[in-house]
C-alpha cells in the first residue's frame, strides 16, 4: 500500500517516566482569544494536566490529533486540563484553534526548548537547524509526576487513545 509518505523510524528518546517529576517550563499559552506566559506548574497546582507536544500546527499529524482529542472532550468527563505544545507561533496557534474549533489551549515554543528538556526532539530532515517535538503524551499529577507517558517511535505514530483514556479514568 502506497500512504504517499514514507515511515520514519526515529531514534532513542531520553524523556522523563512514570513517577519521575516533568520538568517545568514558561512559554506563552495561546487560547482563542490571547496569550499569556504561563509555567507548566501553575497548571498542575490546579490537578492533573494531560501534556500534548505534538508536531507543527497545520501538518497532518497535528490535524489529526487534535480532532481525536475534541471529539473525545475528555476535558467534559474527567478532572484534568488538556494543552498541547509545538514549535508554531501564537499566531499560528490562534488560527489553528479556530480553524480545529477546540477548546484548548496551547503553548507556543519556537525554539523546541521543552521538547529538549523533555528529551524528545525531532530534527527535520532536510531542513537543517529546524527540530519539533515527536508527538509524546505525558499525565501529570498535581506535583508534575508522570502518571503516564507515551513518546512516538517512529514517524508518523500515534498514541493509543483508549489507553490514555483508561489513565483518565484512574485518576
Amino acid at each position: 500500500m502506497d500512504l504517499g509518505f514514507d515511515v520514519v523510524e526515529l531514534d532513542e528518546s531520553d524523556h522523563p517516566t512514570e513517577d519521575e517529576q516533568a520538568p517545568d517550563f514558561v512559554r506563552p499559552l495561546v487560547n482563542d482569544e490571547y496569550w499569556e506566559d504561563v509555567a507548566l506548574s501553575e497548571l498542575t497546582a490546579d490537578g492533573p494536566v494531560l501534556l500534548i507536544f505534538y508536531t507543527m500546527d497545520g501538518d497532518f499529524p497535528a490535524t489529526y490529533i487534535w480532532n481525536e482529542l475534541r471529539d473525545r472532550a475528555w476535558d467534559d468527563e474527567y478532572d484534568v486540563t488538556i494543552v498541547g505544545l509545538s514549535i508554531s507561533t501564537p499566531y499560528e496557534h490562534k488560527t489553528f484553534i479556530e480553524e480545529r474549533e477546540m477548546d484548548y489551549r496551547l503553548f507556543s515554543d519556537p525554539q523546541n526548548g521543552a521538547a529538549e528538556e523533555y528529551g524528545i526532539v525531532n530534527d527535520l530532515d532536510g531542513m537543517t537547524g529546524i527540530s519539533e517535538p515527536r508527538p509524546a503524551v505525558f499525565l501529570l499529577n498535581e506535583n508534575r509526576t508522570i502518571e503516564y507517558a507515551w513518546v512516538a517511535q517512529e514517524w508518523p505514530e500515534f498514541p493509543d487513545y483508549d489507553e490514555i483514556e483508561d489513565e483518565l479514568a484512574g485518576l
